[in-house]
C-alpha cells in the first residue's frame, strides 16, 4: 500500500472515530512531534566563538577532509 493511500485510510478512520480519548492522545502525539520539529535553538555567541576556534585549530592539525574526499565518501552511502 503507498504512501498516498494509507494517509486516505488513515482520514478516514479518524473522520469515523468517537472516542475522545483517542483522538487526544494523537493531537498530544501530532503537538509534541511539531514542537520537536522547531525546538531548535541558535547558538549563543559564545558558543558560536568555540566552534570557530575548535574548527579552525582542527583545520591547522590537518583535521578535516578535502570537498572530493566527502564526495567519494558519500558516493559509498
Amino acid at each position: 500500500m503507498d504512501l498516498q493511500t494509507r494517509k486516505l485510510n488513515l482520514i478516514s478512520y479518524l473522520a469515523q472515530l468517537q472516542d475522545e480519548i483517542v483522538i487526544e492522545r494523537i493531537e498530544k502525539f501530532i503537538l509534541r512531534k511539531q514542537k520537536e520539529e522547531f525546538d531548535i535553538e541558535p547558538f549563543t555567541v559564545e558558543e558560536l566563538i568555540q566552534r570557530i576556534e575548535r574548527s579552525d585549530n582542527d583545520f591547522k592539525k590537518g583535521k578535516y577532509k578535502t570537498q572530493e574526499e566527502i564526495e567519494k565518501l558519500s558516493a559509498k552511502w
